[in-house]
């Protein structure tokens, strides 16, 4: 052991707005309608939350024609293409769009810029759910920059007529060492109004960045496909943590890792449920590391309007807060 066994744990953390106002959305749909409701890929990138919901009778599928016709489905947090709301429409579903409004706000920033004639130069990882359903905004126009390498050798037809996006849940560092590598290229790069990152993610990375360097271990809570969890992970390598772990839940924690440790720092991801943390901090507390201290970088305190299809659904059911007895995003 390096020092005396503590607990840093990271504000903010866990559920954001946008994830907040998606599970509900779900949630208000089965109070309304009853199982089963259908949700076009997972809700939100989270095991615990989409085992729970299916539990309750959603059934999640990969695509809009697994829906049977005239049924109810909802759109993930991640958002769709115009193709998607297309075949919805052509198969009479009944639909509830849950896109979190930041990414909404970025597939409006791709319409406009195509409208004027623009490249779109979107960074993201290829294959991620958002990057998809920005791409299908102005599939003509967009060109996904996923590596330096991309950045290095995507085609445009005029430099002085380009533009980058984001994806939202990549980290800050990332985007703009991309950003940056465009611009050598393309000296008229243009910009979005205002940064695509989410806040939820930014607040995130910046605590994590905050409790970094007096870590010896920092284990993030959080699923393998969610992208900005990953990212918390890198984050907290490259801010100096001494070793860093993403788990889904606390039985995912390898004693080995706690072996010499001294300091260890928590986070989570914007998809995950406080009571999945709260079981990360108990099975640390039952192997010794009973001081726990919150590193506060950002207070959260909105949260998003449902979406207007499920205004008249009564209260859900709450997912457990944070810390502090406020609701993330709230």
């Amino acid at each position: 052991m390096t020092g005396p066994r503590r607990v840093l744990l990271a504000s903010p953390r866990g559920f954001c707005a946008g994830v907040d106002r998606a599970v509900e959305t779900v949630e208000r749909a089965l109070a309304e309608h009853g199982p089963p409701v259908y949700v076009r890929k997972e809700i939100v990138h989270n095991r615990h939350v989409v085992d729970t919901l299916r539990q309750r009778g959603v059934i999640f599928v990969e695509e809009t024609s697994e829906v049977p016709e005239g049924a109810l489905v909802v759109f993930s947090a991640h958002g769709v293409s115009p193709a998607v709301h297309e075949e919805a429409k052509a198969r009479d579903l009944r639909t509830i769009d849950a896109t979190c409004p930041l990414v909404t706000k970025v597939h409006r920033e791709a319409r406009r810029y195509a409208e004027q004639d623009y490249d779109i130069l979107l960074i993201g990882h290829e294959g991620h759910e958002e990057v998809e359903g920005t791409q299908g905004e102005a599939p003509e126009h967009v060109r996904l920059v996923d590596t330096a390498e991309d950045a290095e050798t995507v085609p445009v037809r005029d430099p002085s007529r380009v533009v980058w996006l984001s994806q939202t849940t990549l980290s800050v560092d990332e985007t703009m060492e991309r950003v940056e590598q465009l611009r050598r290229r393309f000296p008229e790069l243009h910009s979005p109004p205002s940064d695509d990152i989410c806040y939820a993610t930014q607040n995130r990375q910046v605590a994590v960045k905050a409790m970094a360097p007096e870590c010896d271990l920092v284990l993030v809570v959080g699923s393998a496909n969610s992208s900005n969890s990953r990212r918390l992970v890198e984050v907290a390598l490259q801010a100096g943590a001494r070793s860093a772990y993403l788990v889904d839940h606390a039985g995912e924690i390898d004693p080995g890792w706690l072996a010499g440790a001294g300091t260890v720092g928590v986070s989570s991801g914007a998809s995950v449920p406080e009571i999945l943390v709260r079981g990360v901090l108990d099975h640390l507390a039952a192997a010794g590391w009973t001081d726990v201290s919150e590193v506060t970088t950002a207070e959260e305190t909105f949260r998003f309007a449902l979406p207007r299809e499920s205004d008249a659904v009564g209260e859900a059911t709450r997912w457990a807060p944070q810390a502090r007895g406020r609701r993330p995003g709230s």
